[in-house]
């Protein structure tokens, strides 16, 4: 998969060069293009900066709903329910405008780019987050909660010590899945105004006229960070499985 995506690539630069495409914006030989590809780069700090304190936050938020869900109360369910439902039916980049213009005016303080994107992010992640835990924990036997409440663990207690942390164990790679949705939907930020990878390449195009040659960038810009991510992702699982051979 690897090698073919290296040909394809190497490909559109051998076509480029006989035809009126115009690599050289993005060629690391020139000394404009050398500029052009660090500008470019230079937006994957904050992508990467919002895309983990967004999924943070989701992660975090999107547990303390999900508790809700697992409660034998139908009124907590019920809020539970709500949100979720409430949430997912948004689409992401309509919440991104509404936090950005929106809740400035519904509370009365200034909002900067960045946390707008990092609130509008993580309130549409933190419903999924939600129903991710959701299923984990219930996925969890009931004889673990009993085992717990044998040896005088609190509700708590038997949370934090037996049931998160094989919920945990077995959602992991949902997780994974989110944080990857997480990095490709920061791009949406740029609508407002953040200087991420998206934001650049949009300016680059307008300064260089050159759109097929910058996207191209931007797409193995993502096609890489995602593959980093993937990767560290499934490493972190094979660690977080039990041993086998016990």
């Amino acid at each position: 998969m690897n090698k073919f995506l290296v040909a394809a690539f190497a490909s559109l630069l051998l076509a480029g060069c006989s035809g009126n495409w115009g690599w050289y914006v993005v060629n690391p030989m020139t000394d404009s293009g050398f500029l052009n590809l660090k500008f470019l780069l230079s937006g994957l700090y904050y992508t990467i900066l919002l895309s983990v304190t967004a999924i943070s936050f989701s992660i975090v938020f999107g547990l303390v709903i999900a508790l809700p869900g697992l409660a034998r109360n139908r009124y907590l369910r019920g809020i539970n329910r709500f949100y979720v439902e409430l949430v997912r039916a948004v689409p992401i980049l309509v919440l991104i405008l509404w936090v950005y213009y929106g809740m400035p005016q519904l509370a009365g303080l200034s909002i900067g780019v960045f946390w707008a994107g990092v609130i509008a992010l993580a309130l549409s992640d933190s419903a999924f987050e939600a129903e991710i835990f959701r299923a984990g924990i219930q996925s969890v036997d009931r004889g673990q909660y009993e085992a717990a409440h044998t040896i005088s663990l609190n509700y708590a207690d038997t949370m934090r010590f037996v049931i998160l942390p094989q919920a945990i164990r077995r959602v992991l790679p949902a997780l994974g899945n989110q944080l990857v949705y997480m990095l490709k939907m920061s791009s949406l930020v740029s609508v407002i105004g953040m200087q991420e990878l998206t934001r650049k390449a949009n300016e680059l195009v307008v300064t260089e006229y050159r759109p097929l040659e910058v996207y191209t960038i931007l797409v193995l810009e993502y096609l890489v960070l995602i593959l980093i991510v993937s990767a560290g992702v499934r490493w972190l699982e094979r660690r977080m499985q039990p041993d086998q051979r016990t």
